[in-house]
């Protein structure tokens, strides 16, 4: 076992886990931070989804030994009110319908969005490649995207 001091959704948490467990059971587990899913438990489906540094990873793959000062970012933390802008147009679009995977689509749009605010189709595409939904929403997927990532205007006012 290890201490490790994890910065999550901005604060500080410590635990004492062994070095490779993944970040997926230590927010789960040892955190009681649910809003991360375990899907496929092999970086497949995207299920578990958060931010390492504002970039998308698979919690179920990554040790928490590799994570260091790196800040992970959570479901949870998008917003403590579900106010964050994806996840309105997630709401207006009625994209989920089981839910399962959603968190994980929702990580994965969020930092597509903050490295690609004006991402195209094929862009949208590629990001979200990684994440399955066995309902099959992905096309509304793509309309909330795509309404959150209104381009701007010449002018450099939104669209």
């Amino acid at each position: 076992m290890a201490k490790y001091n994890l910065k999550i959704n901005g604060k500080t948490q410590q635990v004492d886990v062994d070095p490779s467990t993944p970040m997926l059971w230590v927010l789960r587990d040892h955190l009681n931070m649910v809003g991360t899913k375990f899907g496929c438990g092999m970086a497949q489906c995207g299920a578990c989804t958060v931010h390492l540094d504002g970039n998308a990873v698979r919690s179920c793959s990554l040790p928490v030994s590799v994570v260091g000062k790196g800040a992970i970012t959570t479901i949870e933390g998008l917003s403590a009110d579900a106010t964050h802008p994806i996840q309105k147009a997630w709401l207006e679009h009625d994209v989920a319908q089981c839910g399962y995977c959603q968190s994980g689509q929702i990580m994965s749009a969020t930092a597509l969005l903050k490295n690609n605010p004006k991402p195209t189709d094929a862009d949208i595409d590629a990001a979200m490649s990684g994440n399955i939904c066995r309902c099959g929403t992905y096309l509304r997927i793509k309309e909330a995207i795509k309404s959150v990532a209104s381009p701007l205007t010449p002018n450099g006012g939104k669209k």
